[in-house]
């Protein structure tokens, strides 16, 4: 598996980013459509009609896309971002993210809760360990990503990780193996790609350990 928690990157579509050049995996990028009022529109979902174009998903790449007209060049047409497009797009990759992990709480793939978390990491039910970025190195670093596949997701604050259990804040959580789970730890590592800096990978702080796959 490569950073992030996916498979290796030369399994599943490919696309080219329009900053960059470089062609890589469609989780790392994403994805934008010109609307026919001549706005370009976030595609997350890569679902909305018309011809694609894709960005990395660092606020570097956004920024640039933005700045330098490249989007007015992919589109082939006079075409205008949304003001503030790096901010914009964490926001909606944290709101989706925070959605998705509600989902798999509700479908008995997410616990919450130091002793829980505990409990999934002894037993081997957890596949994904979460923790909160601004919660205290101290406390997360009792707690070490399963031993098997080393995933790791530290992109999420306490807050949002609290409103995806229905809760106030929390700072550890975790994920058992199932679809939703996968789904999790793609669009973190596009969120982490925003406030970590690369896309698929995250400063996890002691808890990632040296060989840890993070988001």
């Amino acid at each position: 598996m490569t950073r992030g928690g996916r498979k290796d990157d030369s399994e599943g579509p490919e696309r080219k980013c329009i900053v960059s050049g470089e062609v890589g995996p469609k989780f790392g990028l994403i994805r934008f459509v010109a609307a026919p009022d001549g706005t370009v529109l976030p595609d997350l979902l890569g679902k909305l009609p018309g011809r694609g174009f894709w960005v990395t998903s660092t606020r570097e790449a956004l920024d640039r896309a933005a700045a330098k007209g490249l989007f007015s060049r992919a589109a082939r047409a006079k075409v205008t971002p949304p003001a503030e497009l790096a901010d914009l797009i964490e926001a909606m990759l944290a709101k989706r993210v925070v959605e998705l992990l509600s989902l798999a709480r509700k479908a008995g793939l997410a616990v919450t809760g130091y002793e829980k978390v505990k409990g999934w990491l002894v037993d081997g039910s957890a596949k994904v360990l979460i923790q909160a970025s601004d919660g205290s190195d101290r406390g997360k670093a009792k707690l070490r990503p399963p031993a098997k596949t080393g995933l790791f997701i530290g992109c999420l604050t306490g807050q949002e990780i609290g409103l995806a259990f229905g809760r106030e804040s929390a700072i550890h959580g975790a994920l058992a193996a199932g679809g939703l789970s996968d789904r999790v730890v793609e669009e973190a590592a596009r969120l982490a790609g925003l406030r970590g800096g690369v896309a698929g990978q995250h400063d996890g702080g002691e808890t990632a350990g040296e060989d840890t796959k993070t988001v």
